[in-house]
């Protein structure tokens, strides 16, 4: 969920007066909207507003050298809408379109009602994780059910979560000294990601084998040195998962971060806090290009997708409430 723009950077002590402050702001914004409508020759355009508010916050809230970079702005209900960014964190502002009244979120009288996925002959179903992230396992073994009943019927895939500039970066976490490609658990993880994605790409009937072995029988400190024994076990050709990672690297990496950086709707804003939303949490569930917001079991995922087929094949009316959840599926890493 974005913070609001202001929280972020106080103390705790004063956050009680900002909220009466916000507050206030936020009355008088509605006393604004109704009393006061700027006339054409007070609006200003929506990146004279941006450079405004921007430079406030910078001046006002942040310190130590941490600055503020525009995302984007647009008009949105009568007022801009800006989106920031703030050491790698997103936040959303808004402010009034002479430029005069900046607050930081906006209460919606109106909430959207949850999305219904998209129905399609064979549902794309995308499961964004990062391979060691605890949680991302986790709905990895509640998805495997479902992979093993639906097969071929519907498109299940794995994809994988990368950050920039994570943590100390090169060596430890990002690939490269730039610290373009970063994984949160570490180099490992990201050596892990990208050899379950050529295995999907040249054996994909090994993957899920594969996958359920490494989450059994490696962590992000030794997997480097324990996928290749795992992966004989299982018939997979290590020579090629080799070539496939030194030859295609960055292309595998390129196309999972833009399948994460764009937005998607999201299926329950309510659930989520915003309309739409990029890929940052393992586990993340996309069904038919949407967002699941639901609980995490091998039943409820069986229904989500199941609910996006436009003719649900009779593997549908399978009960799979009986697969145990674990207490923790509700967690995420991000």
């Amino acid at each position: 969920m974005k913070k609001p723009i202001l929280f972020g950077f106080v103390s705790p002590g004063v956050i009680m007066v900002l909220e009466g402050v916000i507050i206030l702001a936020l009355i008088g914004v509605l006393v604004f909207k109704f009393v006061q409508t700027p006339s054409e020759k007070q609006i200003l355009s929506p990146q004279e507003v941006a450079d405004r508010a921007i430079n406030y916050i910078n001046e006002n809230f942040l310190r130590g050298g941490v600055k503020a970079e525009l995302i984007d702005v647009f008009e949105e209900a009568g007022v801009y809408k800006i989106g920031l960014k703030i050491q790698e964190e997103e936040y959303t502002s808004y402010v009034t379109k002479d430029g005069k009244l900046l607050f930081p979120e906006a209460i919606d009288l109106m909430p959207p009602e949850p999305k219904e996925f998209p129905k399609t002959e064979k549902p794309d179903v995308k499961l964004f994780v990062m391979s060691f992230c605890p949680f991302g396992d986790q709905a990895e073994e509640m998805l495997m059910p479902v992979v093993d009943l639906l097969k071929d019927k519907a498109n299940i895939e794995l994809h994988y979560i990368f950050y920039k500039n994570y943590a100390s970066g090169y060596p430890e976490y990002c690939l490269d000294k730039e610290n373009k490609y970063c994984a949160m658990h570490g180099i490992g993880e990201l050596n892990q990601n990208i050899r379950e994605l050529c295995v999907w790409k040249y054996q994909k009937d090994k993957f899920w084998d594969f996958v359920r072995a490494i989450n059994k029988n490696a962590t992000s400190k030794n997997v480097d040195e324990k996928w290749e024994e795992i992966a004989k076990n299982l018939g997979i050709n290590v020579a090629k998962i080799k070539e496939c990672q030194k030859n295609e690297i960055f292309s595998l990496l390129d196309n999972e971060i833009a399948l994460t950086s764009k937005f998607y709707p999201v299926q329950d804003p309510k659930a989520y806090g915003k309309e739409e939303s990029v890929i940052s949490a393992s586990p993340t569930l996309v069904i038919n290009g949407i967002i699941y917001t639901g609980n995490r079991s091998s039943e409820d995922y069986k229904r989500a997708i199941c609910s996006a087929f436009k003719n649900p094949p009779k593997e549908c009316e399978v009960d799979l409430s009986s697969i145990p959840t674990p207490s923790t599926a509700g967690g995420s890493c991000q």
